[in-house]
């Protein structure tokens, strides 16, 4: 695989390229904490000189149980399992308690929120629709859903269904305005707040654009709601439900699904756990309404059925030729203060790892829960770490991103 995506033309030369504030889950002051579904959560390019020694000889399970027992008991993470990806083969190790107070393992396979990933999925079923002809990546917003995004500066007009998937759209991001990620208290006031797609877009509506649509990468949220409620218009089916149509049931991943209304995980599940400060109390997370996730991030899953999702995606099962290439066109992800190379496609982030390697993934943080995962070229090769406590420091998350990046840095 080249070590350089196929980045498409930046439709404003010239721009000089800021990273949003929501990039890093900062969206506004109020949730810098809840990284949430505002974070990319992709492995993060760290020194060459932490990992020269996985270069030399495998990463197995024995590597994999000590960088996960050094998450747990170095930053605070309650529980914590990794899963590596080498062909048909999975290697899996878990950390920690299921439960704060006790000494009850994490669960083997235990299903999961995973966050933003789920983006991944929406946009493979977009991805679908457009080799059946019945949309376009350039359809507009307003072609789809007619009245709904205006307002403030934002006009449906102006923006297609492609920027929606790359986050060049420059729309604002809902979650702002969200009441349970804005703090502990509020979180225990709002934990199951119900909320539907279009009051999540008329939610961004009071916001103004973020640029110009097509001027430069900002990562939002609603790019991903109005793709869910663009699947519906087109399909006259719900956006989970052709998820599971498509992706799922085709796949066989028995254990990933949309939350809906629910307000639990099965069993078996590890409690989830969010930090709202730096130094604050862990909130037990685990019991609340993901309705305001919807398609930017409320889907479960297992760590071996995100496996199989992201081998099928990248080899082939699931889009054509054709299609797979159009999802690997990309747009620079600028990087403030951090030399790391990484781009943005439809619902996939291409990263340059430290040993410059290159490697495709979209993690995810919701509250409670972590989710970082990266695969090289066709899916061969992976690795997934899914954390069941969310720290409101992002810099603490640098041992979970250095373990992926070690796993697929390593030699086979």
């Amino acid at each position: 695989m080249s070590r350089t995506p196929r980045p498409i033309p930046d439709p404003a030369p010239g721009t000089r390229h800021r990273t949003s504030a929501g990039r890093r889950g900062i969206v506004r002051a109020a949730v810098a904490t809840v990284v949430g579904l505002a974070t990319l959560a992709m492995p993060m390019a760290t020194a060459a000189a932490a990992h020269s020694d996985t270069r030399t000889r495998g990463f197995g399970k024995a590597d994999l149980q000590q960088r996960l027992d050094d998450i747990v008991g170095l930053d605070g993470v309650v529980g914590a399992e990794g899963t590596l990806v080498d062909g048909g083969q999975r290697t899996h190790a878990r950390s920690g308690t299921a439960e704060l107070g006790t000494d009850r393992p994490v669960p083997h396979q235990g299903h999961f929120r995973m966050g933003s990933n789920t983006k991944t999925f929406v946009s493979t079923v977009i991805l679908q629709l457009v080799e059946e002809r019945r949309m376009r990546l350039d359809d507009t917003v307003e072609r789809w859903l007619p009245g709904l995004v205006e307002g403030n500066g934002n006009d449906g007009n102006r923006i297609t269904v492609r920027q929606l998937l790359n986050h060049t759209a420059g729309l604002p991001d809902y979650v702002s305005h969200v009441p349970a990620l804005l703090g502990a208290e509020a979180f225990q006031q709002h934990r199951y707040d119900a909320f539907t797609p279009r009051r999540l877009v008329a939610l961004a509506m009071r916001d103004r654009p973020l640029f110009e649509p097509g001027a430069r990468f900002g990562y939002s949220n609603t790019g991903y709601v109005l793709a869910g409620l663009i699947i519906e218009r087109v399909t006259g089916n719900a956006w989970d439900e052709e998820v599971r149509a498509r992706i799922t049931e085709p796949l066989r991943l028995r254990n990933t699904y949309s939350s809906g209304r629910r307000f639990g995980l099965p069993e078996p599940h590890a409690r989830g756990y969010q930090q709202f400060e730096p130094g604050g109390r862990l909130v037990n997370s685990t019991r609340l309404s993901m309705t305001w996730g919807d398609s930017a991030g409320d889907l479960v899953t297992t760590s071996h059925d995100l496996a199989r999702f992201w081998q099928g995606l990248l080899g082939g099962k699931l889009l054509a030729p054709k299609s797979l290439a159009e999802m690997k066109k990309t747009v620079p992800v600028p990087v403030e203060g951090r030399a790391v190379n990484e781009h943005a496609g439809l619902g996939v982030f291409w990263r340059e790892l430290s040993c410059g390697v290159g490697s495709w993934g979209h993690g995810g943080t919701t509250l409670g829960h972590l989710n970082a995962n990266a695969f090289t070229a066709k899916g061969e090769r992976g690795a997934i770490v899914l954390r069941s406590t969310n720290l409101a420091r992002g810099d603490r998350d640098a041992r979970t991103d250095a373990l992926i990046d070690a796993a697929l840095c390593a030699k086979r």
